[in-house]
């Protein structure tokens, strides 16, 4: 049996093989949905300016945006376990573009909350999760490496996207660069999510290094826990809680970094160079991150993502002067990009991969929650002192302390 599977691979060898195609197809998918979601901080300011909100309040709707995305993503993985992300990401891609188009029409406060926190969470919500899934189908060699790549369009596309929304906003308004992004997004998307795959077997191929998973008897990975047994195993409350720590960072910085640069004097280009400075840079945390973390493990990749994190939050709290401001983005991206092409592999190396798609988006809930309170708690504190020197600093303990988390978790798989 051994020597025929070993056959098959060789012949498959001789093949193109497909997965590369999910890749690509994966990276400008997360390049447009997740490059236009994290604009939302330069239209921060516009949208206060025409409606007079508290940053508290406006900023909400990007935390509930993730806070649906969380739910979302559950039933968005079950539904890629079962029919695949084709069908997924073209129904997700319809309601993201419908919700960016709406946004345009709000004339109150609960309008945006339904129209960016409900719908395009709803929508965003089937894109991180069926994509980190299918991926770890496709690719058991090579797994961190190749969801590192895809991963990279997220830093891409905000690195291009910010400046070419700050630009539209300063020519058209707010409301007609949102519609023109809605629309881009629409179109690109449908397009691209036809050429995906849930797994090798629908094009008669076997995963990257299914041969090689077969030689060290680590063949069981192809098959896993249940939801329901692994949310019994103390690692999946761990990695929940992990995952709430990174989220509520992340999603804090990406909303309020803008705002709290020119609230210190800098110009809205230096905003928006920001928060692309902090997209670019995460694709070199992707990329050579998720190399590393084949080799040395994905809880590897965490602590230093966690460190990384904490110590230019620090320097974030302390400082004025604008080429630490660049620095800040550099590694912030870094941090942010290692620890976001982890997860998925960290998933799978735990759990195995028969109900990925399920247990990825659910413990991805962490992720969401925190991403739901961080932009919340940073504005209810820039509300209450006038600056966000004690909301960095809260961000940098919760940095700190998903670090320690990761240091108690046991990975006791070949990912330790």
């Amino acid at each position: 049996m051994l020597l025929q599977e070993r056959a098959q691979s060789s012949e498959e060898g001789r093949k193109f093989f497909y997965g590369y195609v999910v890749v690509a197809s994966a990276y400008l998918v997360l390049f447009f949905v997740f490059g236009v979601h994290y604009t939302f901080g330069l239209f921060l300011k516009p949208i206060l300016a025409e409606f007079g909100w508290g940053r508290a309040v406006t900023s909400g709707a990007f935390a509930l945006s993730w806070l649906i995305q969380g739910v979302s993503a559950v039933l968005m993985g079950r539904l890629n376990d079962r029919y695949g992300p084709r069908l997924v990401l073209t129904l997700c891609g319809i309601i993201i573009a419908a919700g960016i188009l709406m946004t345009t029409r709000i004339t109150a406060g609960w309008h945006l909350y339904l129209t960016y926190g409900v719908l395009i969470g709803i929508g965003t919500g089937g894109a991180y999760v069926p994509l980190a899934s299918t991926i770890a189908r496709w690719f058991i060699a090579r797994r961190g490496t190749m969801t590192g790549i895809a991963m990279s369009g997220i830093g891409l596309g905000t690195f291009l996207i910010s400046p070419v929304a700050n630009y539209l906003i300063s020519i058209y308004g707010w409301r007609t660069a949102y519609a023109i992004l809605g629309v881009s997004l629409l179109a690109v998307v449908i397009i691209v999510v036809q050429f995906l795959r849930r797994d090798p077997e629908q094009v008669g191929q076997l995963p990257y290094g299914h041969a090689e998973n077969l030689e060290n008897n680590s063949g069981g990975e192809n098959g896993g826990y249940s939801l329901k047994d692994a949310a019994r195993r103390r690692e999946f409350w761990i990695a929940f809680g992990m995952f709430f720590s990174f989220g509520f960072c992340f999603s804090a910085i990406i909303v309020h970094i803008a705002p709290h640069a020119t609230d210190i004097g800098k110009s809205t280009s230096v905003a928006a160079g920001l928060v692309a400075s902090i997209g670019i840079s995460s694709i070199a945390g992707k990329v050579l991150l998720g190399a590393l973390g084949d080799r040395i493990g994905s809880k590897a990749i965490y602590i230093i993502g966690f460190c990384l994190m904490a110590a230019s939050l620090l320097w974030l709290t302390l400082t004025r002067e604008t080429w630490l401001l660049w620095l800040f983005a550099v590694a912030f991206g870094l941090a942010y990009g290692g620890n976001g092409t982890s997860q998925s592999p960290l998933v799978a190396s735990l759990f195995g991969l028969k109900y990925h798609g399920v247990i990825m988006g659910t413990v991805n809930n962490g992720f969401t929650i925190g991403a739901t309170i961080g932009p919340v708690a940073c504005g209810s504190l820039f509300d209450l002192m006038g600056d966000y020197r004690a909301a960095f600093l809260i961000i940098t303990v919760v940095a700190v302390s998903g670090l320690i988390l990761t240091l108690l978790l046991n990975a006791r798989s070949r990912d330790s």
